[in-house]
């Protein structure tokens, strides 16, 4: 395999990873109103995502072979997309983000859900950095390297806050730094796995496209849905989420025009 396309896979990853390094260096937990502005960057960041990266492309790609009913399969990715993930979370028993409370006791099950519920979230991001790395080997015309690169850092500046979220929680309820640490960085390690598989798939995933990338949109859009927009809007400091989301949303699509 390519280098570039490892690095590429390995980027959200280290987005993670540096994320939930964080908890070493921060002496008091998460303030509750820098949770909620991280939330709604990733949310915007996301969202954003999967429209210019993923649901455009998937769409003018179907429209070279079947016009104006390109929605069909765009259509039925995305509600596939939002399906699986609905199943997984309702089969997976996991905890949600803002759900976390904070104290000096230890809870195994609720770091176990903790991390749970983010490795969940990860997984669509992983399969959306593979399919368009998968389009792109293929010589897709629709997908560049630049644009799956593009996505790949839009999900690593996600991912940063992410893996933060997770791990001072983690260490608020009693687990040590360097254990919180370590637990977060490891709930990014499915991305790269995700995009891996979704890459040796490549020679079958190819002809169906437009309906993948269109169900790692309605994947991602899941998340935000579900998990991310409930945590920035709920009680205070809304408005500081609300624009955090604006700015997630602008940087991202900032990056796939600027190197799509």
């Amino acid at each position: 395999m390519d280098i570039n396309i490892i690095i590429g896979l390995m980027v959200p990853f280290a987005g993670t990873a540096l994320g939930a390094m964080m908890v070493l260096f921060m002496k008091n937990g998460m303030k509750h109103s820098l949770q909620k502005a991280l939330a709604g960057f990733a949310a915007g960041v996301m969202l954003s995502a999967s429209f210019w990266s993923l649901l455009i492309p998937a769409v003018e790609q179907a429209s070279e072979s079947m016009g104006k009913k390109a929605v069909i399969p765009t259509s039925i990715g995305f509600c596939l997309g939002m399906a699986f993930l609905l199943l997984i979370d309702t089969l997976t028993p996991h905890m949600h983000i803002d759900e976390t409370v904070e104290g000096p006791k230890t809870n195994l099950k609720k770091n176990t859900m903790l991390v749970l519920a983010v490795v969940i979230h990860n997984i669509p991001e992983g399969m959306a950095v593979g399919v368009l790395f998968a389009g792109w080997m293929q010589g897709n015309p629709l997908v560049t390297f630049t644009a799956a690169l593009s996505l790949s850092i839009g999900i690593a500046i996600q991912n940063f806050p992410e893996g933060a979220i997770i791990s001072m929680p983690l260490h608020a309820n009693g687990m040590s730094k360097a254990k919180a640490c370590l637990q977060g960085v490891l709930s990014g390690a499915v991305e790269p796995i995700a995009g891996f598989v979704t890459i040796l798939l490549a020679s079958l995933i190819v002809p169906y496209m437009p309906i993948l990338l269109s169900f790692a949109a309605g994947a991602m859009i899941y998340v935000v849905v579900e998990e991310l927009i409930p945590d920035m809007s709920s009680d205070d400091h809304s408005n500081m989420a609300t624009v955090a989301f604006l700015l997630g949303f602008v940087v991202m699509m900032i990056l796939d025009i600027a190197l799509g």
